[in-house]
């Protein structure tokens, strides 16, 4: 019976997002994230065959972590705090995970979507598939509440916290605090009139 591996596939996705938050993607390559786990250069292939497949995995990972919080938030009750909760919960997830935040903001272009497999291509469609249905769903219950049109409620779900967090992350920090709070503020505003 063979030992157990040392080094778990997230300790090399974990390390890819540091040397990321801290270098950028350009530095994210297979012997820097070993490196940077302390792990012989070819324990990483044994779990990713290649940068684009680590590069698809760090994405597939963190999008998925966003998602179930955020998909969670909108699908809540009375709708208009459910949009309220989920603008706000961009911002508290970005605040404690600073560093993904960043990766979702980079998008996965940056991360050459392009040379991923055919599998991870349809794993990242899915995942944008199922948040375009989750949004879709919430506007078709909050335009006869509020009366608010499309580009108003997609200026209130999307756009406003994505402007809340890009200062902050583009410097590599996480939103203050404060940010969840006007974030809320300015949803119910833009919400309510």
């Amino acid at each position: 019976m063979g030992r157990p591996p040392r080094h778990t596939a997230d300790d090399f996705l974990d390390a890819a997002i540091r040397i990321f938050a801290t270098k950028g993607i350009g530095a994210v390559s297979m012997s820097a994230v070993a490196r940077e786990v302390g792990a012989p250069s070819g324990s990483i292939y044994h779990r990713f065959p290649g940068r684009p497949a680590l590069l698809a995995a760090i994405w597939l990972r963190t999008l998925t972590r966003f998602q179930q919080e955020y998909l969670e938030a909108l699908d809540r009750e009375p709708p208009v705090e459910a949009a309220i909760e989920a603008a706000a919960q961009v911002v508290r997830w970005c605040r404690a995970h600073p560093a993904e935040g960043k990766l979702l903001y980079e998008g996965n272009r940056a991360l050459g979507i392009d040379d991923w497999t055919a599998e991870d291509r349809a794993r990242a469609d899915e995942a944008n598939h199922r948040l375009d249905a989750a949004i879709s769903k919430v506007m078709r219950r909050l335009r006869p509440l509020t009366g608010r049109s499309t580009d108003e409620l997609m200026l209130a779900l999307v756009d406003l916290p994505y402007a809340a967090i890009r200062r902050h992350l583009d410097r590599g920090e996480a939103p203050p605090p404060r940010a969840v709070d006007l974030v809320m503020r300015t949803t119910r505003t833009l919400l309510s009139g």
